[in-house]
């Protein structure tokens, strides 16, 4: 098959395209050319802007793709420019379990859903989610993005909070970066939150799965079969990572802004996958399993700069209980 991927060198991109490669599938990657790894693998690269994806036209109708992965709209604009430019195609895109309402009442601190929440959950009734919160993030919108793909047939993968090597996001650094200033005790909430996950080999593979079935039409959901509670996941952090450290139990009005979570939340975010399974074959990999990939490769690829003002930790473990 022949893939032509829209976004795929940094992250969940390039996971997927070194899943579609060494598959077998023929993969032409469009983006801008600021990230190229070196290994990525033997792949088409097309550098332009995706506002200017029109001027490449030939090339891509040279390349002669099957299916068309949009890796990265986030606007509006963003899904209408491809649709415009590359016309009718068959289509599968990146979207995130963002849209539902349970994640809108996560941020408004509001019970909102019954969870697990599967593809026929309601989603949020609001939209721009981050508007005024983000430079650049006014017209963020999913819901937007999906509309547009599936105007026209395409397949929506909702993803979760997704973990793994080359994560910018680093999401196990509420716990890491305590670890590499020496920390020996952490403080945490109530820690009781679920909130699906997603590491970044198994949703590679499930974007490829999505992309070999031919569907159209379709949305499923790509998280986890299994949700620990956050205090959970922060003990499997530091059982990945060989550490000694405490998690101290401290008031949830103490906490960091950066443990918030790890606190009293009113909503989970926790989402049912059963029909990726069925649909497409689907299955992911033992959490502990993931976190010790992904913690060896966060503690061997340090961020740079950040904070080593540790005196909120002082003050929570001072009132623990």
């Amino acid at each position: 098959m022949r893939v032509l991927v829209i976004g795929g060198t940094v992250f969940i991109g390039r996971a997927v395209v070194r899943e579609l490669i060494e598959a077998g599938h023929d993969v032409c990657v469009v983006h801008r050319g600021q990230h190229e790894p070196d290994d990525l693998g033997p792949a088409t690269h097309i550098h332009v802007d995706r506002a200017e994806l029109a001027s490449k036209r030939v090339d891509i109708d040279a390349f002669g793709s099957d299916v068309v992965w949009d890796n990265f709209a986030m606007f509006r604009s963003h899904a209408e420019t491809v649709i415009a430019a590359l016309g009718d195609r068959r289509y599968v895109v990146t979207s995130s379990m963002d849209v539902y309402r349970a994640y809108g009442g996560l941020h408004a601190g509001k019970a909102t859903d019954a969870v697990p929440v599967d593809e026929t959950s309601p989603v949020r009734p609001d939209r721009y989610p981050y508007r005024g919160q983000f430079p650049g993030m006014d017209d963020y919108e999913k819901l937007d993005v999906e509309e547009v793909y599936h105007a026209v047939g395409g397949t929506i993968l909702r993803l979760p909070m997704v973990y793994g090597p080359h994560d910018g996001q680093r999401r196990e650094e509420f716990v890491l970066r305590r670890l590499r200033a020496g920390r020996k005790q952490i403080p945490l909430g109530s820690g009781t939150w679920l909130g699906t996950k997603g590491y970044v080999a198994d949703v590679a593979r499930g974007v490829r799965l999505a992309i070999e079935s031919g569907l159209r039409g379709e949305t499923f959901n790509l998280g986890e079969s299994r949700t620990y509670p956050i205090a959970m996941w922060a003990q499997m952090i530091l059982d990945a990572a060989g550490s000694s450290a405490e998690l101290v139990r401290v008031p949830d009005a103490k906490l960091p802004d950066d443990l918030a979570l790890t606190g009293a939340v009113a909503q989970h975010l926790l989402v049912d996958s059963s029909k990726a399974r069925r649909a497409l074959g689907w299955s992911d990999t033992d959490a502990r399993d993931a976190l010790r990939a992904s913690v060896a490769w966060h503690l061997s690829n340090p961020p740079e700069g950040g904070s080593d003002d540790f005196g909120a930790d002082d003050d929570a473990l001072a009132a623990a209980e």
